[in-house]
């Protein structure tokens, strides 16, 4: 499978990497002892707090633009748009990176609220199931949010040049992956559409040769809005996503109040992983039966979008992807949601539903975030409100007129081609911002290797 093997490449990238950076800075810093008296202010102490006052001006107005468009093509790509808000709120706005980090997640939580209330109001384009598919979110959310707080963790560990080179290995990867996907799509929709577009010929039972230039005319039941809104919406499957989101809440809450690496607050820590598995071992039990149902009974309807088969090591294989995509989007500040959109693509679900449930699951996470943002006050509430009344009206259009676009051209591909780009375009202004940064704490003979996680907090 080929989306084996491109996970396990990057897997295996990031430990090479991480591996050998580890031996090098090791041996290097404990050969040179000076160096390690020379610590690195942005781990070990937090950043100087700065928070323009929002007044109307250029930077305002530009950040306003950016910020919409960004959200509006990163709510349609399933990606959130994390990787172009913080570098343009940090360089055009001129917050500090940590306050530009949580407000972020504030436009991403916008942007994906008002993405699933458009989402919940359209039906599905093939079947009558609904857009959201709550199994995949029930699959990936627990696990996400556990990667999502291995990652944070580590992100106090790795140097932030390293973390500069994952961020343009991983985006760059992503990207490329998702562009190909989108040719062979755009690809398999032209072979589609001449298909559709020639004459069929058959002939009668008097052996003349007819030409049939006509459709068939297959009814499709009409439903009003409220109809719709009300079969997308699984109030079993809703409640289990906030149980699940409520509890990581809680446990991050009450993390947030211990000291650092003591006894209750490793305890905390590890109550998280019995949870995500909990959740996660009652949808793969549930997803094995009924896919087992299905084969015996002859039945070759998937059980849900994903076009693989739910067998045990395909469910393991879900389950380590879940956690490697929270664990790289907690390190490198993404939420997830670049690791999300294209897995889901890649194990067979179609863009649009992709793209609705990848932005279903970061609603999630992005807004666990921003509640624990909000109790450290970690961002001014009026920018945060504005941002996030800009990113829900960029959810919205983005959604209706990228909607309407794909059902025009009938070419879901497109959706596609947003996501690798809006990837793309993350990669270019978080690796420039990044290089940057480290080429300026060389000159500034600071700190670059691996640090200790309870010193560093």
């Amino acid at each position: 499978m080929a989306t084996r093997r491109f996970t396990f490449f990057l897997s295996f990238t990031f430990s090479i990497v991480i591996l050998t950076v580890y031996i090098i800075t090791t041996h290097i810093y404990n050969h040179q002892p000076f160096l390690r008296s020379s610590p690195n202010p942005l781990f070990l102490k937090p950043d100087d707090q700065i928070w323009p006052e929002l007044e109307f001006n250029w930077r305002i107005v530009l950040a306003t633009v950016i910020g919409f468009m960004g959200s509006a093509f990163g709510t349609v790509g399933g990606v959130g748009g994390g990787g172009i808000f913080v570098p343009m709120l940090t360089l055009i706005v001129g917050f500090d990176t940590k306050s530009a980090a949580a407000l972020s997640k504030c436009m991403i939580m916008g942007a994906s609220a008002s993405s699933v209330w458009y989402n919940l109001r359209i039906q599905h384009p093939c079947r009558q199931v609904p857009i959201l598919d709550y199994d995949l979110a029930l699959l990936f959310q627990p696990m996400l949010m556990l990667g999502i707080t291995l990652g944070v963790a580590l992100s106090v560990v790795f140097p932030y040049w390293l973390i500069t080179v994952l961020i343009i290995l991983l985006f760059s990867g992503t990207s490329l992956r998702s562009f190909c996907k989108a040719i062979e799509m755009w690809k398999e929709e032209t072979l589609m559409k001449k298909e559709l577009e020639r004459p069929r010929e058959f002939v009668n039972s008097r052996g003349e040769l007819l030409i049939d230039t006509y459709e068939p005319l297959i009814p499709k039941e009409e439903k009003t809005p409220m109809q719709i809104f009300l079969f997308n919406l699984r109030w079993k499957m809703l409640t289990a996503l906030i149980v699940v989101w409520a509890a990581f809440l809680a446990l991050q809450i009450i993390k947030n109040s211990l000291v650092v690496c003591s006894t209750s607050y490793w305890a905390v820590t590890i109550i998280q992983f019995p949870v995500a598995l909990s959740v996660f071992g009652y949808e793969c039990v549930k997803l094995y039966k009924e896919s087992k149902k299905r084969k015996n009974t002859g039945n070759p309807e998937s059980v849900c979008e994903a076009a693989i088969d739910w067998t045990a090591p395909h469910l393991m294989f879900c389950a380590f992807c879940g956690i490697l995509g929270g664990t790289v989007g907690g390190l490198l500040g993404s939420g997830g949601g670049f690791i999300l959109g294209p897995l889901l693509l890649e194990i067979g679900v179609m863009p649009q539903v992709a793209s609705a449930t990848a932005t279903f699951v970061m609603m999630f996470s992005s807004s666990l975030s921003v509640v624990e943002f909000y109790l450290l006050q970690r961002f001014p509430i009026p920018h945060a409100l504005y941002l996030m009344a800009v990113s829900v009206m960029a959810g919205f259009w983005g959604q209706f007129v990228i909607r309407r676009l794909v059902a025009f051209l009938q070419r879901a591909s497109i959706i596609v081609f947003i996501l690798s780009g809006v990837i793309f375009a993350s990669a270019l202004t978080m690796g420039v911002i990044g290089v940057d940064r480290s080429i300026r704490m060389i000159h500034n003979h600071e700190f670059m290797g691996f640090l200790e996680f309870c010193s560093s907090q």
